[in-house]
């Protein structure tokens, strides 16, 4: 099966009209709120009957993460709900369930067994697709910008960089909802609250690799397509460099952001620790999307086929940056791990309920518009598919019920971590990984994924040396 120019509208289409499908719950108000989709599409190629079935496996809505002072040791809150974040998440569950099938004895859409004893491959002609209806915040979202789009952030002068800076100048729909409990507040960040117009720009490469720039006249000549009768200006992002990394150099224009560096997602008055969406796809290029314990029945990493971005300010350059050439020259991988090249596709299609979408249809007796407050997670599961959460926790849990199981999105580490145990519980010929080891919290069984751990390793290395690490605190689980 060749991937079609009519692919990209086809994929968009079939994530958009799967969430038209979905319940009223957690979907933002017409007109008024406006969220983000991401979705995992899994691809199974009949070569008999000449056929290829598209479906979607996991979807994801939502715009915002919490701060890190709200991180709980228990795993039992989300941390980054952006849609990409909750698409993937949402598939992990899915490939959990589709293992259970496998090594119960019942059919699976997805895994066959390997030649490795207790190992799974997937099956011949299936593979899977990711798709997000914006670029995805940090790195992929910095690009030029073209005279006929519309200024994302006010424009930004020498003398008022630094004082800009302090004040954020984040786009004017980056605002969250009144809480409708008490809980930790989310912040939605980047080019996911802009106020772009839809549309394609130029491709143009790197702006700017760090503080000691060139100076703007040689980065017009670098890049002659960029209008030089109006002051050229970047599509930023909300998204702040990772710390000890060279700072943006906020000055006017085309140099106002680093480009190929980590960011962290911005949170209210305080950083986060969740790393950008574009930082997280480059890393499950390499690591694969199916994450550390999942791994340990997979006999190789899982990847995606391809990208497919929906219809706004897209750069097809930028993307390629942020996550394929930030990894491609990884080395020393262990077996089955690659620097992988999914290939990057753009739909001519809009998500409806995106930020100009909802722009379109406001009235101003509708106040402003906002960013949804809730995120949304459905995966093709047989028991309770759907998964509706708001600041982390379950959508509607009362402030008493806060920290117990009946307020965990089925999608947390916790709720991820049981769901593996009871698939190793059910497993008669363990893995290699998991034999004759005790392995009690979240922590020991993801570091006990060997080749996975390896892999991680190799990666931090040789292109993200300054991946913040997370606190082991809050992997100690059990």
């Amino acid at each position: 099966f060749r991937l079609n120019i009519q692919l990209p509208d086809e994929i968009a289409s079939l994530c958009y009209n799967h969430f038209n499908k979905l319940p009223k719950r957690g979907k933002p108000a017409a007109g008024r709120e406006w969220t983000l989709l991401a979705a995992v599409i899994l691809l199974t190629d009949s070569s008999e009957l000449k056929t290829v079935r598209k479906q979607v496996v996991s979807l994801g809505t939502g715009t915002k993460c919490i701060s890190q002072s709200a991180m709980s040791t228990k795993g039992d809150i989300l941390n980054d709900s952006h849609a990409e974040v909750i698409a993937r998440r949402g598939c992990v569950r899915y490939l959990t369930e589709q293992l259970f099938r496998a090594v119960s004895g019942q059919s699976s859409d997805v895994v066959c067994p390997g030649s490795e004893e207790g190992k799974w491959i997937v099956k011949p002609g299936v593979s899977f697709l990711f798709f997000t209806s914006q670029t995805p915040c940090g790195d992929a979202s910095i690009f030029p910008m073209t005279g006929s789009q519309a200024q994302p952030c006010e424009p930004v002068n020498a003398l008022q960089s630094e004082e800009s800076e302090r004040r954020g100048l984040k786009r004017h729909a980056e605002c969250d909802l009144e809480e409708t409990r008490q809980g930790p507040r989310m912040k939605t960040s980047d080019n996911h609250s802009s106020r772009r117009k839809s549309g394609n720009t130029s491709e143009h490469e790197a702006i700017t690799e760090n503080r000691e720039s060139s100076p703007l006249n040689e980065v017009l000549r670098c890049h002659p397509g960029v209008e030089r009768a109006h002051p050229p200006d970047l599509h930023r992002t909300g998204a702040k460099c990772v710390p000890d990394s060279p700072a943006d150099p906020l000055q006017p224009g085309l140099l106002y952001h680093s480009v190929g560096v980590l960011r962290l997602k911005p949170g209210r008055g305080e950083r986060t620790l969740s790393l950008s969406c574009s930082d997280k796809l480059a890393r499950w290029g390499v690591l694969g999307f199916q994450g550390a314990l999942l791994s340990h029945y997979l006999q190789a990493p899982l990847y995606f086929r391809a990208v497919v971005v929906g219809k706004c300010p897209y750069s097809h350059q930028a993307m390629q940056r942020a996550l394929k050439t930030r990894c491609s020259d990884v080395r020393d991988l262990p077996s089955g791990f690659s620097a992988h090249d999914p290939e990057i596709l753009q739909s001519t299609l809009g998500f409806p309920n995106n930020h100009t979408h909802t722009e379109a249809k406001h009235t101003h007796t509708q106040g402003r518009i906002s960013p949804c407050g809730a995120a949304i997670s459905w995966c093709a599961i047989s028991q309770q598919p759907l998964d509706v959460t708001a600041n982390g926790y379950k959508q509607g849990v009362t402030k008493k019920a806060l920290g117990t199981w009946q307020a965990r999105s089925l999608i947390s580490k916790v709720e991820l971590f049981h769901s593996f145990l009871k698939l190793v519980a059910a497993t008669e010929e363990l893995p290699e990984s998991l034999r004759g080891k005790d392995l009690k919290t979240y922590w020991d069984y993801k570091q006990a994924a060997g080749a996975y751990q390896q892999a991680w390793t190799q990666l931090r290395l040789q292109a993200f040396p300054l991946w913040p690490r997370s606190p082991p605190e809050l992997l100690l689980f059990s």
